[in-house]
């Protein structure tokens, strides 16, 4: 059971839990097709092959090790690679990766989510933690959070235990007084409990539970996060 008397803060996965990924990233692929069938028609051809694009993905992940946590330096030197195989101009590769980040960062929120940051964050600092490259700033969600702290700028990602303790340090509490929330039963939940966090499991999609360690509570909706601070909140 979750203790509230404990938070002093709570940290907040990003995708999935505030947002759905998958359609953004397919808007923000179609987004950057476009833009390469203006300007590199036949890097556009090539990408637009998933083969093509899962197999020039593996090999910029095993050739840039050092990148594994850098979604958006990944995403850009793909992009660069398919340029250079067609015999497009490589330097396109920054103003088309920055179509693809614009478009990534043009996320439609889950309709419970503005309402439970203005509620969360009225209560305890939040904290943005999160393995994706998305720009809180770019989003607008910016000013409901304290600090924001993702795997390709700390270097290291869920569930390494170093991005929930920096999580708690940006805020300037400890581990054990920090609520985590998130959608991901390893990546966030898991990795929480094993730092000492109390979690709550954000399961939309109505998925099994079939770990032996247990979230603090479940929620279906960030409303439901709320109402477990405020039950009188519930409509």
């Amino acid at each position: 059971m979750l203790d509230i008397t404990l938070i002093k803060a709570i940290s907040l996965d990003l995708d999935d839990t505030l947002w759905p990924i998958w359609p953004t990233i397919e808007q923000a692929e179609k987004s950057l097709n476009a833009w390469l069938s203006q300007h590199a028609p036949a890097t556009a051809s090539l990408l637009a092959q998933p083969a093509a694009r899962h197999e020039i993905r593996e090999h910029i992940n095993q050739a840039n090790p050092a990148l594994k946590h850098n979604l958006s330096a990944l995403r850009r030197e793909a992009i660069r690679l398919a340029l250079v195989r067609c015999g497009d101009d490589p330097q396109l590769a920054e103003p088309a990766f920055e179509v693809f980040f614009a478009a990534r960062n043009r996320v439609t929120l889950f309709d419970d989510a503005l309402q439970a940051l203005a509620f969360l964050s009225s209560r305890f600092p939040l904290v943005a933690l999160s393995n994706g490259n998305a720009d809180i700033h770019r989003i607008g969600i910016a000013p409901y959070f304290k600090a924001s702290i993702s795997a390709q700028q700390f270097g290291v990602g869920k569930p390494d235990p170093r991005i929930f303790q920096a999580a708690a340090s940006a805020v300037h509490v400890r581990p054990e007084e920090v609520l985590h929330v998130g959608d991901d039963a390893a990546l966030d939940v898991l990795a929480a409990l094993g730092c000492g966090m109390q979690t709550v499991w954000v399961n939309r999609e109505d998925h099994l539970w079939v770990h032996p360690e247990l979230p603090h509570e479940t929620v279906t909706t960030l409303a439901e996060l709320c109402a477990l601070f405020a039950p009188e909140s519930l409509p």
